[in-house]
């Protein structure tokens, strides 16, 4: 049980680490956090850094979710001390929610992070590459669709459970895409908002003002902009 519990510690330090926050830094000497919608993943690093800082940070992303939840997968193995509740192989959809979250609370800048979309696909991938595939398929087409890197991030993670389902897995592994279809569309929440007033941009688009009817109530508050990842 105590390499169980390292594991999960272990996943939440793997998807803490700053990935957009340490590139900006080095190739712009820009903190992420202060531009674009401040998040600290690809998609804002695209906005305010460049096309190959992004897709270097959406790749490392994606790694550091995999990972530590594929070192669980392996060392997992069905062991009956490592089940909870009676489900099995418990250990790494665990250490999956543990990256997840520690990509948008990071330890290395005081609990604020990106939207764990690209952590959560590496996590996926390592729980079954099968679903990860998919899962990166549906991401990818309603991206096409909409060029909304939020809307095809949300729609994609709502969709995560179903494939679970579909391919047989675990019910530790579907209960772990309920679990991140919740987290992930509520770090949404603003990008939500910004799609309901006609604001959210389109990738490589520019933030858009707010409509001249909310400009008033938002006078002297600011207004966040940005996308997902």
């Amino acid at each position: 049980m105590a390499t169980f519990i390292l594991m999960i510690v272990i996943a939440f330090v793997a998807g803490s680490i700053p990935t957009g926050y340490w590139v900006a830094k080095a190739v712009k000497g820009i903190d992420i956090r202060e531009h674009g919608s401040k998040s600290t993943g690809a998609t804002n690093v695209l906005r305010c850094v460049g096309k190959g800082p992004a897709l270097f940070v959406f790749l490392f992303d994606i790694f550091k979710g995999y990972a530590p939840v594929a070192a669980a997968v392996y060392l997992d193995g069905g062991r009956a001390d490592w089940s909870i509740l009676g489900l099995t192989h418990t250990c790494a959809p665990l250490c999956a929610v543990a990256a997840l979250v520690g990509h948008s609370k990071s330890i290395f800048l005081g609990f604020q992070g990106g939207k764990s979309a690209a952590t959560g696909l590496g996590t996926v991938i390592a729980l079954n590459p099968l679903v990860g595939g998919v899962l990166f398929a549906t991401w990818l087409s309603i991206l096409g669709i909409t060029k909304i890197v939020s809307v095809a991030s949300i729609g994609a993670v709502w969709m995560l459970p179903i494939y679970f389902w579909l391919f047989h897995d675990p019910a530790a592994h579907i209960a772990y895409g309920f679990i991140a279809l919740v987290y992930v569309t509520w770090r949404h929440k603003a990008n939500v908002k910004r799609l309901m007033e006609g604001t959210e941009p389109k990738i490589g688009q520019k933030p858009k003002d707010p409509p001249a009817d909310n400009q008033a109530t938002s006078e002297g508050k600011g207004t966040e902009t940005g996308s997902a990842a």
